[in-house]
């Protein structure tokens, strides 16, 4: 594979940082070893010596998303430092060519005591772009960060979630052909991380994304590749999936450790083999109500699996498409008897009301959904064209179309989601989309008394029998 396969080439790279136990051994430093040297005498250190960073060699293909894992003070800030050019490496060497663009500590770059505006323009200038396209660029970065009217604010004024907002618009109008992120995505609201995973997909379409982060469900949703630091060495680099396992297999072994227990972590580094069962198409059979046998422990104020919807406001859509022959006009989350949920929890009937306005016929419309977490990964979703398959519905102008999805609320982990919603004009394999609306209900889960993976399943029986005795 020839060097123009590669984004970014990393070999040997380490960073020395000297500390001083007081401020009279630097200057001892300056001075002695010098004059040592002089009279023909090796001279005395008066540092220690701490590497951030060491022996870090790996190489990133052109359009290959990579991650980077590791404890705190593990030397991931410091590698990206290096592979962006703000800090040089004391041994080794890193190349990257082409145009990089990176967000990484919050406030990076800025100027607070610049603007918005000035900011705007001194980090385009920075990453050489003129400033004739600069100006041609400017509203579309304010439209994107969509911050109002602090955009003629100080930066000092700003919240941590306006920093990363006007730093990600900048960076995602850069043209460049490597982004480098770090932990930025762990700032902000649900409909702006939305907006920035969007972004980051349709980037990865193009240009090579190297991203640092301590959520790693994260990292295997976006990383195809990942490597693990600790310490300032290289532990591990392989697929996302395997790098992640392990390093929380190990997390997990040391958390244990500490406490004086004792954990075997046995990991396999190879790529897992898919088990494909067979779909059961047999007869129909009766749905058993859920009644979840913690349901005491699931109610208490303390500790119930709540979630705050928030309601669908058509103005602030911000991510839409479709040629509008029909538009979606209310999205709403029902109970079971056709109330508008404001609160409700994981295992409880929803309806998801979908209604639209139909402005010219449609042959056959199809209704769909998906709920997706605050990273943008699906976690389910449906469409109407199955039930509607053989008989498809006759829509005339003028009219309105209602659409009900009614399920149990899985039971979610705490944090934020949202629902896209969406109506086309087809078949499940040739259609049209009239009307896709981004993010347009989100809600909020909180207490959840699941804890592992991306949803938890409404239990019908958990119970511990004893045979044997």
């Amino acid at each position: 594979m020839s060097s123009d396969d590669f984004s970014i080439r990393v070999e040997g790279l380490g960073k020395r940082y000297e500390i001083y136990a007081q401020p009279a051994d630097r200057l001892k430093q300056m001075v002695l070893p010098r004059f040592g040297r002089a009279i023909g005498k090796d001279g005395l250190a008066y540092f220690k010596e701490f590497w951030a960073l060491r022996g870090v060699s790996f190489n990133v293909r052109r359009g290959e998303t990579m991650g980077i894992i590791g404890r705190n003070g593990s030397g991931k800030s410091t590698l990206l430092q290096m592979v962006c050019g703000t800090l040089h490496p004391t041994e080794g060497a890193v190349d990257v060519p082409g145009r990089i663009a990176a967000l990484l500590e919050l406030g990076a770059g800025f100027n607070p005591e610049f603007t918005g505006r000035e900011n705007v323009y001194l980090s385009g200038l920075l990453y050489g772009i003129p400033e004739g396209e600069l100006r041609k660029r400017y509203p579309s970065i304010v439209e994107f960060a969509d911050i109002g009217d602090f955009i003629n604010q100080p930066v000092k004024t700003y919240s941590s979630g306006m920093y990363v907002r006007l730093a990600f618009a900048i960076a995602a109008h850069v043209d460049a052909d490597t982004l480098v992120i770090d932990e930025a995505l762990s700032v902000g609201d649900v409909r702006f991380t939305q907006k920035c995973m969007r972004y980051l997909r349709e980037f990865q379409k193009r240009g090579t994304l190297l991203f640092v982060s301590h959520d790693t469900g994260a990292v295997t949703s976006l990383c195809s590749r990942a490597i693990w630091l600790d310490s300032g060495r290289m532990v591990m680099d392989g697929s996302a999936r395997d790098v992640v396992e392990r390093y929380l297999a190990e997390q997990h072994a040391a958390d244990r450790a500490s406490l004086g227990e004792s954990v075997i972590v046995r990991a396999s580094i190879s790529a897992a083999k898919a088990v494909v069962g067979e779909a059961n198409t047999g007869g129909a059979t009766i749905p058993l109500d859920v009644v979840d046998p913690r349901k005491g422990i699931l109610n208490g104020e303390a500790t119930r699996n709540l979630v705050e919807i928030f309601e669908f406001d058509p103005t602030r859509i911000d991510n839409e498409f479709g040629t509008g022959a029909a538009r979606i006009s209310d999205v709403q989350l029902l109970n079971c008897n056709g109330e508008v949920h404001r609160l409700t929890a994981g295992g409880e009937l929803a309806d998801l009301m979908i209604e639209a306005e139909v402005s010219e016929s449609l042959d056959a419309p199809i209704f769909g959904f998906y709920v997706k977490d605050r990273l943008g990964q699906r976690l389910f979703g449906d469409n109407t064209y199955l039930s509607y398959r053989e008989q498809p519905v006759q829509a005339r102008a003028g009219t309105r179309l209602r659409a009900h999805f009614r399920f149990r609320m899985p039971v979610l982990p705490s944090g934020d989601y949202s629902v896209d919603v969406a109506l086309a004009n087809g078949t499940q394999e040739n259609h049209t989309q009239q009307h896709w609306i981004h993010d347009a209900l989100t809600f909020k889960a909180s207490e959840s008394t699941m804890r592992h993976g991306l949803v938890g399943i409404p239990m019908h029986v958990i119970e511990i029998e004893q045979v044997g005795v």
